[in-house]
């Protein structure tokens, strides 16, 4: 049987993504992902406990976090846990965990930007109504 290895987060922009455009015109980026969750102690204080994830998005993901994503951006990632290792200068052996993402929501400022556009489109329309186009140009939907 095969394991499964599978994160879903929402959690919050540390600070903007960082993009690496490799020799071959693949793009990384990069960023820490805060998750946030609550819970009350036993005397019924609430307590935040934040957990930093590190994010690395990779081809399109990687464009669409670079141009829409900044700190404190909200996001939901689907991904995998990955582990990777390397030698630092003195020689001792270093380990980063990472979230690798195959899938990115935007939420919080995107669904405002969104909105606005849906107003701005709204606009353009009420113009071409007030002069309704001809019967020829009318579409079936």
């Amino acid at each position: 049987m095969a394991g499964v290895n599978k994160v879903i987060l929402v959690g919050n922009l540390g600070k903007d993504p960082e993009a690496i455009t490799f020799d071959n015109g693949v793009k990384k980026v990069s960023f820490p992902l805060a998750t946030t969750e609550s819970y009350k102690d036993k005397d019924g204080n609430r307590i935040d406990q934040t957990e930093w994830h590190n994010i690395v998005l990779w081809r399109g993901l990687a464009d669409v976090a670079e141009r829409f994503l900044n700190k404190g951006s909200q996001v939901y990632i689907e991904g995998k846990i990955k582990t990777r290792s390397w030698d630092d200068k003195d020689g001792n052996k270093r380990y980063t965990t990472e979230i690798y993402g195959d899938n990115m929501t935007m939420l919080g400022g995107a669904r405002r930007e969104q909105s606005g556009m849906e107003n701005s489109s709204q606009n353009q329309v009420a113009e071409p109504m007030e002069n309704p186009p001809a019967p020829e140009d009318d579409l079936p939907f």
